[in-house]
């Protein structure tokens, strides 16, 4: 549906005036003049087809679909209108036609029309800066970094949600979601459901919405209500409606139904029927209310009476009588001939939305620092926060640099939808690169994952690694800031390491990282050594000779000492205790140093096997000594041989 196909578009009707119809246009202007635009559009190309070129016919068919957001036909009519009548075209029609091109990104021909039509059209009545040389400013801003994350909320649905606002640790946020009423209340306008509120709970550190309800059956009417703020204790909501008293809209001596501002307050767990802030009027509107974080300062749009252009930002302090003073526009700094519009306020920094200032097309998103002097020069936020169409209503926490704004982009659910964001502080184009490989034998570990993490622990990038173990993000950092980088592979355990770039622009960040594989399920840890476990190997009689049995279980320790080619064991071969202690120390010892050798002949380096000793009945696990009366099952736990691991890499 597009933002200026909704219930604001009452609010900038100061865009839209244009040359007296004459009597031959009645129906087609009529119909313009009741924002009825496609109905309009189709009889202007009727009279148009049958050769009527004039002005007036090729003006309101731009305009018609420039105002439906249509952009691909207002270029098509506002570039027959240029060919035609340029040197009679007033200023407003350049600005237009600038933004329908960057709506289409054709932003070469947009910069054409800066630089040539703007030097012919009369501006000093209508000041943006789309109407300046400004083609390498608009280059800058095309390929300037981005500084932000964005995602699609799955809240969205394919009818009008914008305007997300903080209440308490939840959003409140309008939309054309019809889902409480029985009987359904249609926009004449733009065939939709009216707006109403509707709260969510946030997720995933405020990257989602979820749990959607109505905010109040009691603010919610049967007309539009949207762009909430609240003060900070949360009990009392500033917001717009449609002027509507006593079950019935308000109009001035033309018909026009003006926005207005009502406040609530929170009593009992239920909102206050609302009630009109005093510099509201019948004969113009206001709205997107925004409070000052301490509460003290009440921002608004309005195009009352003094403003600069189609809308400005004025402001209000609110007295602790709880009057109000009067308003205050925000001056040529901050407003334009254009839109200014949707304020949002920290104890730092202006946010709003202009298609006044140089942007991409449509609305675009501003900043502007508070200093002492008061608000600085509005920086464009650039890609991707801002598009080719219209980008508006951002709310940030600047703590965590984290929020949402509204945008009918394309890619998004089908018409105005809300995106969260995480905005990254601007970099010095430091990158990382680096290699993993096994610490067990520095070779290059493959198809390792990588991943790059901020210092609040972001995702930045991730990667694998190539055949030769190598890495590379194309991330741009920032300097002299902490980043980590992580690594994963199954069979082998998670590593990490930590890294400051430096204060170098564009250096590149070497970062080296050793992986190490997952302990092999026969290596374990008893009494706080580790030990290659396996079942018990037997020996016939008097013997020390390496049985088939005895070679299978051997075999276990063969291959694990291969999966780890670093690792060095010592033998350990016990006996119980009957017979003598010297026989049984030295056939222990035989069948250790027996073992040993099977070993090595599996072809393990005999220089890993530390030692291989027999300890005969030294070393009991149970009380089964000489002269005990024990059970056969009790004197065969005393007869064992343990493999115990020494070095591990």
């Amino acid at each position: 549906m597009g933002i200026k196909k909704m219930y604001i578009v009452v609010l900038f009707l100061s865009l839209a005036c244009f040359s007296s119809a004459q009597l031959k246009y009645n129906d087609a202007d009529t119909n313009f003049d009741n924002l009825l635009y496609v109905k309009a559009a189709k009889q202007y190309e009727s009279i148009f087809q049958k050769g009527d070129d004039s002005q007036h016919i090729l003006q309101r068919l731009g305009d018609a679909y420039f105002f439906n957001t249509d952009m691909e036909n207002a270029v098509k009519w506002y570039g027959l209108l240029f060919s035609k009548y340029e040197k009679k075209l007033q200023p407003e029609y350049g600005f237009r036609y600038i933004h329908a091109l960057k709506g289409v990104g054709n932003y070469r021909l947009a910069k054409a029309i800066m630089k040539i039509y703007t030097k012919k059209l009369d501006t000093s009545e209508f000041t943006v800066a789309q109407l300046e040389d400004n083609d390498d400013k608009l280059d800058e801003l095309l390929n300037g970094q981005p500084q932000f994350y964005i995602s699609n909320l799955g809240i969205n649905t394919p009818l009008a949600d914008f305007g997300p606002t903080y209440y308490k640790d939840k959003i409140v946020f309008s939309s054309s979601r019809d889902s409480l009423r029985f009987e359904t209340n249609v926009y004449e306008w733009n065939n939709q459901p009216y707006l109403d509120f509707f709260m969510a709970d946030t997720t995933d550190l405020g990257s989602d919405l979820v749990q959607v309800v109505n905010f109040s059956e009691i603010l919610n009417s049967k007309y539009h209500e949207a762009a909430a703020t609240f003060i900070p204790e949360g009990n009392i909501i500033y917001f717009t409606r449609n002027n509507y008293a006593n079950n019935d809209l308000g109009r001035d001596d033309e018909g026009t139904n003006h926005l207005k501002i009502y406040t609530s307050e929170l009593k009992g767990g239920e909102w206050t029927l609302p009630e009109e802030v005093p510099f509201n009027s019948e004969t113009y509107s206001t709205g997107q209310p925004a409070l000052s974080p301490d509460g003290k300062f009440l921002f608004f749009v309005s195009d009352m009476p003094g403003s600069i252009g189609g809308t400005d930002i004025f402001m209000v302090e609110l007295m602790k009588d709880g009057s109000f003073s009067e308003p205050i526009n925000l001056g040529p700094k901050i407003n334009t001939s254009g839109r200014e519009m949707f304020p949002f306020v920290t104890e730092e920094r202006l946010y709003f939305a202009s298609d006044g200032h140089l942007g991409l097309g449509g609305l675009d998103i501003f900043e502007s620092e508070l200093g002492v002097n008061g608000f600085g020069i509005p920086e464009n936020l650039g890609k991707p926060i801002n598009s080719n169409k219209d980008d508006f209503a951002y709310i940030v926490r600047e703590s965590t640099n984290r929020g949402y704004f509204s945008s009918n982009r394309k890619g998004g659910n089908g018409d105005d939808d809300i995106y969260s964001f995480q905005r990254m502080k601007e970099t010095c184009g430091q990158t990382v690169k680096g290699s993993v490989i096994r610490k067990a034998n520095a070779q290059p570990i493959v198809d390792v994952n990588v991943i790059l993490f901020s210092k609040d622990g972001t995702v930045l990038d991730r990667t694998i690694t190539d055949s030769t173990g190598a890495y590379g993000f194309d991330f741009e950092l920032d300097c002299e800031a902490k980043h980590t980088v992580k690594i994963n592979k199954e069979g082998f355990l998670p590593g990490e390491k930590e890294f400051f770039t430096t204060n170098e622009k564009g250096y590149t960040k070497n970062v080296h990282l050793e992986i190490i594989k997952e302990l092999n399920n026969l290596i374990v840890r008893e009494n706080g050594i580790l030990k290659i476990k396996i079942d018990n190997i037997y020996f016939d009689l008097n013997e020390a000779n390496i049985r088939q049995d005895a070679a299978q279980e051997l075999n276990k320790i063969v291959e694990v000492m291969k999966e780890y080619p670093k690792m060095i064991i010592k033998i350990e071969a016990h006996t119980d205790s009957r017979g003598s202690d010297r026989y049984n120390e030295t056939l222990s010892d035989k069948r250790a140093k027996a073992t040993g050798s099977y070993i090595i002949s599996q072809g393990i380096e005999a220089n890993r096997i530390e030692s291989a000793i027999g300890y005969g009945e030294k070393t009991l696990l149970n009380q089964c000594s000489n002269g005990v009366k024990c059970t056969t099952e009790e004197h065969d736990e005393n007869r064992r041989s343990e493999f115990i691991i020494t070095k591990l890499e």
